[in-house]
């Protein structure tokens, strides 16, 4: 794939992204339109399903919402109602630090940039991209393990770790890709482009993969000798 193929293939990416229920960090920023729900259900949605963390963010945020009403919370009632997302305990310990830090850091205002999320607890890289550009609605280019692994699969880019994806994304990747890239891969990859046996065949944007391209010319010879 080059980069002159990119109006092409989102275009396809995006209808085959309308054409699904879209990941759950997107309905929570569409319904709620809060940078702060964002992170809290961003945290939650780590090695976790879309159904668990949708169960997790509806229970929470049923008791709070605003990080002053999360710190009225204990920590076991924090870790009650966010069970069973992947590493609930922890997650509860980190969520419960959140409000604190907040305060002591950045005066109670949720910070808007990658460099200043990072600051607070639980907060990585693909979680503070991922609230600038669904919270805050600026660009970012959030690196998760479909964004890594579909990126290089269509040999945009040649990358061996997630950081190393996310920098190379932001010099070659038009800005105006960026906030829907993870979005469109992340429904991409959980429909279609699958770690193991990608469903090549019909892809509709196959003829600008370089990985799907080989497979699918590979798929008939591989049949005669069956």
């Amino acid at each position: 794939m080059k980069i002159a193929d990119l109006p092409s293939v989102v275009r396809r990416l995006k209808d085959d992204y309308n054409s699904h229920r879209a990941p759950i960090m997107e309905l929570v920023a569409e319904q709620t339109n809060d940078p702060f729900r964002v992170l809290v259900g961003t945290i939650l949605s780590a090695r976790t399903k879309d159904a668990c963390t949708a169960g997790a963010c509806r229970r929470l945020f049923a008791k709070a919402t605003t990080p002053e009403e999360l710190d009225a919370l204990s920590e076991e009632e924090v870790k009650s109602l966010i069970y069973p997302v992947g590493f609930s305990a922890t997650k509860a310990r980190m969520l419960k630090r959140l409000p604190s830090v907040l305060r002591e850091r950045f005066g109670g205002v949720l910070p808007d940039d990658v460099e200043s999320l990072c600051e607070l607890p639980g907060v990585g890289r693909k979680t503070a991209n991922l609230v600038v550009a669904l919270g805050f609605n600026k660009p970012a280019i959030c690196v998760d393990v479909h964004v890594h692994r579909i990126s290089n699969r269509f040999g945009l880019i040649s990358t061996q770790t997630p950081l190393e994806t996310e920098m190379t994304l932001r010099r070659i990747l038009p800005v105006r890709y960026w906030q829907t890239w993870n979005s469109y891969l992340v429904a991409f990859g959980q429909t279609r482009c699958s770690p193991r046996n990608p469903k090549c065949q019909g892809c509709p944007i196959v003829r600008w993969c370089d990985y799907g391209a080989t497979r699918v010319q590979q798929a008939p010879a591989k049949g005669r000798r069956a």
